[in-house]
């Protein structure tokens, strides 16, 4: 049974950081690309960031880029978020969520979510 259980939520004054994990079981972690998805209050599930199986590509919403980074730890069966300068918009539900080898921007391709964390950015 794949377990995908994400940590690292929390309120935080804007310009602050936060640093999201995601750890998962009961799949070979490294054979699959992660991604992170938001969703906020009244609005639609939305791609943050995804990272592929080789690590060798990344990808980022306009929205985040130049101060999110996504990062991996295969041999922890983990995923990573890194938020930095964050703003009150990115205040959210943060999702990480699994598919085989490589990214997708769209919600419905990936096969395994965790429940999520909550991030708030006070202003």
């Amino acid at each position: 049974q794949v377990q995908v259980v994400e940590s690292g939520g929390g309120l935080v004054q804007a310009g602050g950081s936060l640093r999201l994990s995601c750890t998962v079981s009961g799949l070979n972690f490294g054979n699959y690309a992660m991604g992170w998805f938001r969703q906020a209050p009244g609005k639609e599930r939305e791609g943050v960031s995804c990272i592929n199986w080789r690590e060798d590509t990344t990808d980022y919403a306009t929205s985040v880029k130049g101060r999110f980074t996504i990062s991996r730890e295969n041999a922890q069966n983990t995923l990573f978020l890194q938020m930095n300068s964050l703003k009150p918009e990115d205040t959210a539900t943060y999702y990480c969520a699994a598919r085989p080898w490589s990214c997708s921007a769209y919600h419905s391709d990936y096969s395994y979510w965790g429940q999520g964390t909550q991030v708030t950015v006070s202003s």
